[in-house]
């Protein structure tokens, strides 16, 4: 069976782990971070805004039962992503909206997806997403692991 990673932020990371754990073909969810220019970042760090990590989910996927096309869908339908460094109550850079690609056919797609939507009309505001190239992943402390699954 193929398996491929896709990583998303889109504010905090319990609520996006929770729901890309959902979806149908998506085989295993972490939380941690990616995007800064610190090492073995903690939580507590990537609170600060300083390190420039953004909470991501990281999806490990079977493409042969949901394409990265689907998980981008899901990406853009559950979350705002016109509001820069900030959804709802988490405000920081580490909230960003961002799409980490690790292949140039992921960023086509993202990059394509991210036109869709902006051009949609369904935001009053422009997608402010960034789209970025895939960097070390640092997985978050285990507490954070399945957070909703758990409380």
């Amino acid at each position: 069976m193929p398996i491929e990673v896709a990583t998303f932020g889109m504010g905090c990371f319990w609520g996006a782990e929770h729901v890309f754990s959902k979806v149908d073909g998506v085989l295993s969810t972490a939380v941690g971070y990616m995007g800064g220019d610190y090492e073995n970042p903690t939580y507590k760090d990537v609170c600060t805004g300083k390190t420039g990590h953004a909470e991501v989910v990281q999806v490990l996927y079977d493409p042969d039962r949901v394409s990265y096309e689907q998980l981008l869908k899901v990406f853009w339908e559950n979350h705002d992503p016109t509001t820069l460094d900030r959804q709802g109550p988490d405000v920081g850079s580490q909230y960003r909206s961002v799409i980490f690609y690790h292949t140039p056919a992921q960023r086509e797609a993202a990059l394509k997806m991210k036109e869709q939507f902006d051009r949609s009309g369904r935001f009053k505001r422009p997608v402010v997403t960034e789209i970025s190239p895939a960097s070390k992943f640092y997985r978050a402390e285990e507490y954070h692991q399945k957070y909703f699954e758990r409380h």
